[in-house]
């Protein structure tokens, strides 16, 4: 009886501390469900304090931290959100290499930080977005997300001009080739694995208006404005696909 005894008084905190952290994963959660993204973090950081080795959380972390930055008008807070987002993406990184969700972060809060980075370290970061990339479809086929990260790196990087792709060499060799028409293929599978992901959609219709597809862009860009916000930075989405489409129209 009292080793019973001595057992559950052990048990009791870790018990009482797993209720703690389903309660902040609760209160996130709904505050994500509401849009309320600053909240969400505050309750995930929470649940770290309790539980730091929790992969996902992490993950939701570096996501949060990231898109919350991209819009900050303030610069250094812009940096420090980014910063922040890339910390706990290789703290993650290091705990769980092979989750498709860790890399996926790992090549979104890179591809944030370029964002403000010198030429130099754009060109070296870009050659790790896809490796990440392509990491987080290996590991997961079905990541909706990962090929339009990749979709975004093939549009980006076929942008590239003969003095930047000549920069590029010069310091690292020469860049994986890139395509629009891989950018396109990317963004397409996307969409076949989560037709409701808006981001998406704009980016593809970016992508077909540059390779003279304007009248499926115009009508990716109309099916766009139907569809129900699912995040905080939809409604910024459902804004710049609006006015791309007043462009396109004739």
């Amino acid at each position: 009886m009292i080793r019973w005894s001595i057992f559950l008084l052990i048990l009791l905190p870790f018990r009482a501390l797993a209720q703690d952290a389903n309660a902040w994963l609760n209160k996130a959660a709904r505050a994500e469900a509401a849009f309320k993204e600053e909240e969400a973090l505050a309750a995930y950081k929470q649940v770290l304090r309790l539980q730091p080795q929790n992969v996902s959380v992490l993950c939701r972390c570096s996501d949060l931290s990231c898109r919350i930055g991209n819009r900050q008008a303030d610069k250094e807070r812009k940096i420090a959100d980014f910063r922040e987002g890339y910390r706990y993406a290789l703290k993650a990184y290091d705990l769980d290499s092979t989750n498709s969700d860790v890399n996926i972060v790992m090549a979104f809060s890179l591809g944030r930080l370029t964002l403000i980075q010198s030429g130099k370290e754009k060109v070296a970061a870009a050659v790790d977005i896809k490796r990440y990339a392509e990491d987080a479809i290996r590991y997961d086929p079905m990541s909706f997300k990962a090929y339009h990260i990749l979709g975004r790196w093939q549009y980006e990087v076929s942008r590239l001009n003969f003095l930047e792709r000549t920069f590029a060499r010069w310091f690292f060799g020469a860049l994986p080739e890139a395509s629009l028409q891989e950018a396109i293929r990317d963004y397409e599978k996307s969409m076949s694995l989560r037709p409701d992901f808006m981001l998406n959609y704009l980016e593809l219709a970016k992508a077909l208006h540059r390779d003279g597809q304007d009248a499926r862009a115009i009508q990716l860009l109309r099916h766009m404005a139907t569809l129900n916000d699912q995040m905080y930075d939809d409604r910024q989405v459902r804004a710049e696909g609006a006015r791309l489409l007043n462009d396109l129209l004739p």
